[in-house]
């Protein structure tokens, strides 16, 4: 879709968007056309995602502050959004012989070296995937040159940001979005003002909310949280029951009660001696926390927050059932079946959006998956007898500068150069020694 024809459509999006608003958790979404951009499946599939979470216990949503409030999913955001920033992605251009990687492309310095002139790339990554994470999409702003090539971004609010969809028969699906700008403002804007990133998602516009979806699982992890927080700032004593033979006027009673916490309640006056009279008797409550097993939720709630964000329990600290053995496994299968797609859905959504022909997006996460050194010496060596790696390629794995004949390539145990011919070996036995003489 060209320009012109891009700005039709807007103005058809501008039209349609006279339709009542649709309220959905996060924020409205507007309609447009036929259809309007959902967080799960429409009306036709029998369910949408706010059908399945039902009503919030406390009614108030589920916010970043508060999730974040437990250690668990701190730690998961951290561990992701930095694996995600120090992997290296690189712009590439196809070539005959393969591909080259292009270092002074205006795309590229975005994405390796600056996002704009206040943050650096690794910023910009690291808000990437903690808004894909938590509110499952991420926006930008695309600033661009004098040539209209985009050199630098400007990350949006999620909450700010409503994808609009339009769709007709000759040019298909078309996307807008209203996205409330840094400055105040907010615009409806196409394709080539804002960079929009979905999540994982059920329609493939936008991203499931992670912080809607998990909501009771963090809530009952908060809760549990608050517990032992009020718990220990109550000296370990809930609650205490006063009781006397006779009759308490209610008056009475109420001020027996402002007299007993004014004395006794908090931690300071834990240790206070109670006087009583009126042959009043004092009954503490104990809370039975092992019989509750309030240490087991707790550790559970770790191994839930693991599993929302498809990290090993070990690298959140739960280390009740790891062993030396299936730790390395573990840290493996972090970048194998939670990192790879990461990786692969912010290059694929980069190639699309900043590319240009023959050109994409790459990360390279093999720079982080390093063995210890006698394994990656040992795999170097095996890689130069097999013609694989010259010396210079594998220097540069390991940050060091290229020396004199480190490019060629080595066969046989890396005494030959490849392409030369063996040197000719004389198989005939070496001349006698001549015996010294009386003299010698």
């Amino acid at each position: 879709m060209g320009l012109m024809d891009r700005a039709r459509a807007a103005a058809r999006a501008f039209r349609a968007s006279d339709a009542p608003v649709i309220e959905q958790g996060d924020g409205p979404r507007f309609t447009s056309g036929p259809v309007a951009a959902t967080d799960g499946m429409n009306d036709a599939g029998g369910f949408t995602v706010m059908n399945l979470l039902g009503a919030n216990g406390s009614g108030a949503p589920m916010g970043e502050s508060r999730a974040m409030s437990l250690t668990s999913v701190l730690r998961a955001l951290e561990v992701l959004c930095g694996l995600f920033a120090m992997t290296p992605c690189h712009y590439y251009r196809n070539t005959e012989g393969g591909k080259e990687r292009v270092n002074d492309a205006p795309q590229a310095l975005m994405f390796s070296t600056s996002a704009n002139a206040v943050q650096p790339a690794f910023l910009l990554k690291e808000l990437m995937l903690g808004d894909l994470l938590m509110r499952g999409k991420f926006g930008s702003y695309i600033h661009r040159d004098a040539l209209y090539r985009p050199n630098a971004l400007s990350r949006l609010q999620p909450d700010g940001i409503a994808p609009v969809q339009h769709w007709d028969r000759e040019s298909g699906l078309e996307m807008f979005y209203d996205a409330s700008l840094p400055d105040g403002s907010r615009e409806r804007l196409t394709r080539n003002d804002i960079w929009f990133v979905p999540g994982f998602s059920r329609d493939g516009l936008v991203g499931v909310d992670r912080l809607k979806l998990l909501a009771d699982a963090i809530e009952g992890a908060a809760a549990t949280s608050e517990f032992a927080r009020r718990f220990w700032d109550n000296n370990a004593q809930p609650s205490t029951i006063l009781t006397a033979k006779a009759r308490i006027a209610p008056e009475e009673k109420s001020r027996i009660k402002t007299d007993w916490q004014a004395r006794f309640s908090g931690p300071r006056n834990a240790a206070g001696i109670a006087v009583l009279d009126q042959e009043m008797d004092a009954k503490f409550l104990s809370h039975d926390n092992k019989a509750s097993q309030f240490i087991e939720a707790r550790s559970f709630s770790v191994v839930e927050a693991a599993r929302a964000f498809g990290v090993p329990p070990h690298v959140l600290f739960e280390l009740s059932r790891a062993t030396f053995s299936n730790i390395e496994q573990q840290s493996l299968e972090l970048y194998l079946y939670t990192m790879m797609g990461h990786f692969g859905r912010a290059a694929a959504h980069m190639t699309h959006q900043f590319a240009e022909p023959d050109c994409f997006f790459e990360f390279l996460p093999e720079a982080l998956l390093k063995g210890d050194i006698k394994s990656r010496y040992e795999a170097y060596a095996i890689a130069v007898d097999k013609g694989i790696l010259n010396p210079n390629e594998i220097r540069r794995k390991e940050n060091m500068n290229d020396r004199p004949g480190g490019e060629d390539y080595r066969l046989g145990s890396g005494s030959q150069v490849e392409g030369q011919e063996r040197p000719a070996i004389d198989h005939r036995p070496p001349a006698p020694t001549p015996e010294p003489s009386e003299d010698e």
